[in-house]
This record gives C-alpha cells, structure tokens and sequence, in this order.
C-alpha cells in the first residue's frame, strides 16, 4: 500500500479513536505502530524505539517536569489564595471589582499550574462565596474567570510553550519572554471590559467595601512567594543567566523552600506534590511519545510537503494563511485539549507559516491564544462544560455572561496576529 495512502487512513482512525474518547497516547501510538509496520513493514519498529529513545533523552523537554513540580507544590499551599486576596483587596471597591481580582489572579495561577482548567478552580471557588455576598450576576462573572484562563499559558511558565518549543526547536526562553507583554495586554484589556460593564450595569457587579490602606499593603507582602519565584525563573532567562531548564530548577528549589519555611509545607504534602508531578510526567510523556511515533508515520508520506507546496504555490496572501490557520484551531479547540491540538498540527502547519516568512515565535504565542480560545468557545466547549457544571451556572446565563469577553479575546487574537512586535519586542531585548 502506498505510503500516502497509509497516511490517510492512519490519520482517519487516529480522528475516530480520539473522537470516541480513547486517550490521545493510545489513539496517536497505536495507529502510528499499526500502520507504521503496513507502510513500513518490521523497520519501522526499529526507527519507533530509536526515536522514543532519543525523545526521552531530549534536553529540550527537561524544563516540562520542573515546571510540573511548581504547579503541585503551589497546589499544596495557600498561594494561590493569598495572590486572590491581594488583587481583591486592591480591586474589590471598583464596579466589578471582585471579577476583575479574579482574573488578575487567575492569570499568575493559570501560568504557575501551567494550565487553564486547575486555574478555573483554583480561583473560582475562593471567588465564588464574595460573588454571591455582593450579589454579582454569576453569569457574568463566571464568564469572565473563563476567559480570564487564556491568560495562563500566555505568561511563563506555560507548559504549552515547552511542547511548541521542544517540537519547533524555537528558542524556549525568547518563547516564554514573548508572552509578557501579550499576558499584561490581555489583562488589561479582560479587566476593562469587565469594569466598563459593570459601571454600566451595576447590577451585573456591585463594588465591595473599601479595604484600609493598612491591609492592602499586608496583602502585598503575602504574595512576595509569587512574586520571589516569578523573577527567580523569568529574571535569570530574560538576562541571560540561565538557561530555561537550568531556571526551571532555580525556581523549583526556590518555591520549595519558600513551601517549607513560610507556608508550613510538611512530609507529607510535598510527597504528595512529587508524586503528582510524576504521574502527570508521565502522562505527558506518553502522549508526546504517541505523537512523534504518529507524526513519523504520516510525516514520512509527502502529505506535509503537498500541502506546502499547496500553499506556496496558490498566491494566496499570507495574511490568509493565517487567518484559516487560527479558525482552524479555534474549531478543534471546541473538540480537544490544547496539548492534544499543538501535537496533532504543529509538525504540519508550523513549517508551511514558517515558510511564509512569519516568525516561530510570534506563530507560538497566537498557537497558544488560539488554542485556549477554542476551549471556552461556547456550547460544546470542554473549560465552558467545566464551569457551567462546577459553577452551576445555567447555560444560557454563562453564554450571555461570556460573550463580551469572548468578542475581546479574538479582538485581541487578531491584534497580536496583525502587529506581531506586541510579541517579539521583549524577546528581542533579551540578554
């Protein structure tokens, strides 16, 4: 059977099996094996243990479990409710105050758990007895800690960077810089549509009481955890000083020191933490394996090449190029999780808008707003499921609370993809 056409039906099951709920390592590695030996016969088991071999031996994924381990140790302490409490206390008494100190804070802890979904928890369930005491509009304000996630891979560390990284070769540290100044943009721009609203309708979010000066500054002086292992990690690759692996690790033994002795970390939770890092390593590395092995099958047919040349050859503007390249990750952002996209599409797309002349860099930060985008896309959304269940939030409430914030997400997605230096400035600064 013809290389192409092997590639065409593997690519096929592969969509059926994960469709169907099959995990994504089992429905990418299993029809990579498969159809590998079709297409290739015995070889191409031998090339399959020789790639997994060198895979795991990647420098470039050594970041990815340290970064995992800061997420389970802050899961393990009162972090991410001391950030909360510090943005209420100084956003609290504006119209939508609570809602936009909850964004604020759902971006630090988005970007330190390295995903939107935990983050969505994390901060929603502090926020949620203060949004039902001052009678906020649930709908609304659930809708905007929704959108309030995309904000987490934007602002390093972010897992999601890692993978593009390691499977683009792109510089990992420009990459994280890079998402800064989108992240600050984003949550200016989420806050101000939140507080706008709500002076508009003060019903949708009334102000809380005005916090003394004398507490705000306390709630400042609580937080100096984030904030220490934030400039730990970001300072050391912005300057040059480090390398992101050798920052990760910095970080990491600089939060679990800060766990230990300010937050009483004990044995027992930081047993806990390791061991969930390690189950979710695992996971991770699984799925990633299942995806190279089928990217090796598919990416051996000349399908990435005919759709390059495709491409190249149609004298298509390059604009729209990229504009169906971000419609299409907002539709699969609808079906799949993020990581699960970035596999699945990355060694394809990347190349072909590379191509073009586009930056990598400035392609991972609108990869990344794409991706979360289409997981609070409502109805069928898997983050939107997740808070109208969580929340209890009925649907047609959470749809209409979403929408002005959904509209300033891809606002912003189309800015970032039309001014593509908000992005790259920092980077080219580095160090």
């Amino acid at each position: 059977m013809a290389v192409d056409t092997v590639a065409i039906i593997a690519a096929i099951i592969m969509l059926i099996l994960l469709l169907s709920g099959v995990p994504i390592a089992y429905s990418m590695g299993v029809t990579a094996v498969v159809f590998g030996v079709i297409a290739f016969g015995g070889l191409s088991l031998d090339k399959m243990g020789w790639t997994t071999y060198h895979l795991l031996y990647n420098q470039a994924w050594t970041p990815l479990p340290m970064f995992t381990l800061i997420a389970c140790i802050i899961a393990q302490t009162r972090i991410g409710e001391d950030l909360y409490r510090c943005m209420r206390n100084w956003l609290g008494s504006i119209p939508g105050g609570i809602v936009a100190a909850s964004i604020a804070g759902q971006g630090v802890i988005a970007a330190a758990l390295g995903a939107s979904a935990p983050a969505l928890l994390t901060v929603g369930k502090v926020a949620e007895p203060e949004l039902k005491k001052y009678g906020y509009d649930m709908g609304f304000s659930v809708g905007a800690i929704l959108c309030g996630g995309v904000l987490g891979p934007l602002i390093p560390p972010s897992a999601l960077m890692v993978i593009y990284a390691a499977l683009t070769d792109v510089a990992l540290g420009r990459l994280l810089i890079g998402g800064i100044v989108p992240g600050i943009l984003l949550a200016v721009m989420l806050i101000g549509v939140a507080v706008v609203r709500c002076i508009i309708n003060p019903k949708l979010g009334p102000k809380a009481e005005k916090v003394p000066l004398k507490e705000k500054l306390k709630s400042i002086i609580n937080i100096w955890a984030v904030v220490l292992v934030m400039v730990s990690i970001l300072g050391s690759i912005y300057f040059g000083i480090a390398t992101p692996t050798e920052a990760a690790a910095v970080g990491s033994v600089v939060l679990l020191l800060v766990a230990i002795f300010a937050y009483g970390l004990r044995l027992k939770g930081l047993i806990t933490a390791i061991t969930e890092s390690a189950l979710l390593n695992a996971v991770l590395m699984f799925t990633i394996i299942g995806a190279t092995l089928f990217t090796y099958v598919v990416g051996s047919s000349s399908l990435a090449d005919m759709l390059t040349s495709v491409v190249t050859q149609s004298n298509l503007p390059p604009f729209l190029v990229v504009a169906a390249m971000l419609l299409l990750f907002l539709v699969l952002g609808l079906f799949l999780d993020g990581m699960t996209i970035l596999l699945l599409t990355v060694p394809i797309i990347a190349p072909v808008v590379t191509g073009l002349g586009y930056d990598p860099i400035w392609l991972g930060i609108l990869y990344v707003i794409s991706m979360e985008i289409g997981l609070i896309t409502p109805p069928m959304a898997i983050n939107f499921f997740l808070a109208r269940n969580v929340f209890k939030v009925p649907t047609k409430d959470l749809v209409r609370g979403v929408m002005p914030f959904l509209v300033t997400l891809i606002v912003f997605l189309f800015i970032i993809a039309a001014f593509p230096q908000i992005a790259l400035w920092l980077p080219n600064t580095m160090g």
